[in-house]
């Protein structure tokens, strides 16, 4: 027997004798002569924080109608999911929400500025049972998340109120995969099992297993984090023995349907036909005894079945994000087994449309998370002389948009820091001007943090690779062609990047690969440039499938947190910053 395994067996000891109480502690419900009875699951994933409804395309939910047609219906808002979620629980005698990671970390200002502590209370009131944990739990390090989990003031910041401190998480954050590596112990709770009038389901939480890639390696110096399969199948075993035969996976790992829309049948014409991606993989390793996967990570929409390893059709599933959408599952669960009747399972994803009565709890909590924030927003980080704005549209190089790019690249450019040459912007992530008269009582030229966080309000973080010349000539190629055909969407370059584009050309040929260069030399398609973009380009975001390629990929700050850093290192009242020329891209 391996050390590992010993190990594995000692922390799962423990977590049997933490199930074996829960499950003796309440009897059998069912009616006489009940073969199976019904259970309910609603899931969220990837909430981060977004306690109000999302703006612009991240408020928004595509869906196909009955005419083939993509049509995008707002969505999301926590006010609005409490709704839904408590419609869908009427007259279900058997339900149990659950989220599959992310529900913090990456989140507006309205719950970052503390700490993601609304957050907390908003998934409470919304009746949470359980969660996985993501790898965006992990953005403060483990200390942080035991607070949030547990409760107490901030180590830094204190309590939000001090005569009422912050009370913790009333659900388990599961993190079966997350190991200490001093004890070879689980950090987090493994396992929890919701016994339901007598229908007993397990639930094993993980995170991806390159959660420790992805996020501040200060945090979690001391964490491993293990293979997902392995550590499921493990803990299913487990399950099994205690007498636990209904399993549920919540997992923060996902894939990509070969469509957005919340409807699309991704089993057409065959089971998982329609998605790619990590959880494929995942999904037909896993233990043929574990019932379904409730997903998340990629931010998609789906409701698929993957065959298990025992060739049997099995329900995965995911949410998108920010809770736009919620997943009703319905199971029958045999009451003689003890199991989950898999040919009994569906799912469906529901959108939060915003035309329900909004929650009232949830109101009074962000009203007064709003009144409180506003001092926090009015905090002066920096100063310009004249406006910054944004771009009309985004098919140009604007002055806030390169303002950004020059950011990024001075946060990024020390070898410690990733050793970036050049940066790049997405212009839609560009959503404000910075405007030089004030309408507040702060001053003409100052920048509040409220202001500079409605510049960037996406919390992404910045994501520094190697890519060669020919890559990114490639990525310049994909503004004007592929999926960027018709809108021609520029990237915006750090100080240093030039080229020229011919007006009168089409697609890929716009861009004149003899002009592109580095501080006046020609870029070399041959050469390695390390060049700092944000997660959501690191992904292919925007049609840049090019960025995605990246090597020896280093991730640093959030985007708002270079941003606020750059104002308040290298401005002041008496040296503000100015607008740049925006003549980095040439046209001809």
């Amino acid at each position: 027997m391996s050390r590992r395994t010993k190990r594995l067996i000692a922390s799962g000891a423990a977590a049997a004798v933490a199930i074996g109480v829960a499950v003796a502690t309440v009897p059998s419900a069912f009616a006489e002569n009940q073969s199976t009875v019904d259970i309910q699951l609603l899931a969220i994933n990837d909430f981060h924080g977004n306690l109000e409804p999302p703006e612009g395309s991240s408020g928004s939910i595509t869906y196909i109608d009955d005419d083939g047609n993509e049509v995008q219906v707002p969505a999301g808002g926590a006010e609005y999911l409490a709704t839904h979620l408590a419609e869908a629980r009427e007259g279900q005698s058997r339900s149990v929400t659950v989220a599959a990671g992310d529900l913090i970390g990456g989140s507006p200002f309205l719950s970052a500025a503390f700490h993601d502590e609304p957050t907390i209370e908003s998934l409470d009131k919304m009746g949470l049972d359980v969660s996985s944990v993501g790898n965006h739990e992990f953005d403060e390090g483990i200390e942080e998340l035991h607070r949030i989990r547990t409760g107490g003031c901030h180590e830094a910041d204190g309590c939000v109120d001090p005569d009422n401190p912050f009370e913790g998480a009333e659900f388990p954050f599961l993190g079966a995969n997350v190991v200490n590596k001093n004890t070879g112990l689980p950090e987090l709770p493994p396992v929890w099992v919701k016994n339901m009038d007598g229908a007993k389901v397990g639930f094993i939480g993980m995170t991806l297993e390159g959660t420790g890639n992805i996020v501040s390696k200060a945090g979690i110096r001391d964490l491993e984090f293990k293979d997902e399969v392995e550590t499921a199948n493990f803990y299913a075993k487990l399950l099994q023995a205690v007498g636990v035969k209904s399993i549920v996976v919540l997992l923060h790992e996902g894939g990509m349907p070969a469509s957005g829309a919340v409807n699309y049948d991704c089993d057409s014409p065959g089971p998982g036909d329609g998605i790619s991606g990590p959880i494929v993989d995942i999904a037909e390793n896993l233990d043929a005894e574990i019932d379904l996967l409730v997903t998340g990570h990629t931010h998609q929409a789906y409701t698929c079945t993957i065959d298990d390893p025992a060739g049997q059709p099995r329900m995965v599933t995911s949410g998108a994000s920010f809770g736009r959408l919620f997943t009703e599952i319905n199971l029958g669960y045999d009451t003689t087994s003890g199991d989950i009747v898999r040919t009994s399972v569906t799912a469906e994803n529901r959108i939060v449309t915003r035309d329900v009565t909004p929650d009232p709890d949830q109101t009074e909590l962000i009203d007064l998370y709003n009144e409180l924030v506003e001092p926090i927003a009015n905090q002066t980080v920096g100063y310009i002389s004249e406006d910054i704005p944004m771009g009309a549209t985004r098919d140009i190089e604007s002055p806030m948009g390169d303002l950004i790019a020059d950011m990024q690249l001075w946060a990024t450019a020390s070898e410690e820091a990733g050793g970036a040459q050049i940066a790049f912007m997405n212009p839609g992530g560009v959503r404000a001007d910075l405007t030089y008269p004030q309408s507040g009582s702060e001053g003409d030229g100052v920048v509040t943090y409220g202001e500079a966080f409605t510049v960037q309000p996406f919390n992404n973080y910045l994501v520094t690779v190697d890519l060669t010349g020919a890559q990114i000539i490639t990525a310049l190629q994909q503004q004007f062609s592929g999926a960027n055909a018709e809108k021609n969407l520029m990237l915006q370059p750090s100080e240093g990047f030039t080229y020229t584009v011919d007006s009168s050309a089409q697609g890929a040929d716009k861009v004149l690969v003899d002009t592109v260069a580095l501080h006046g030399e020609p870029l070399d398609p041959d050469a390695t440039y390390r060049v700092t973009i944000n997660s959501f380009l690191s992904e292919g975001g925007d049609g840049f499938d090019v960025l995605a390629e990246g090597e020896n990929i280093l991730f640093g700050p959030l985007d708002i947190d270079a941003l606020k850093d750059w104002f308040t290192e290298n401005t002041s009242a008496d040296n503000p910053a100015a607008a740049p020329a925006a003549d980095r891209i040439s046209y001809q």
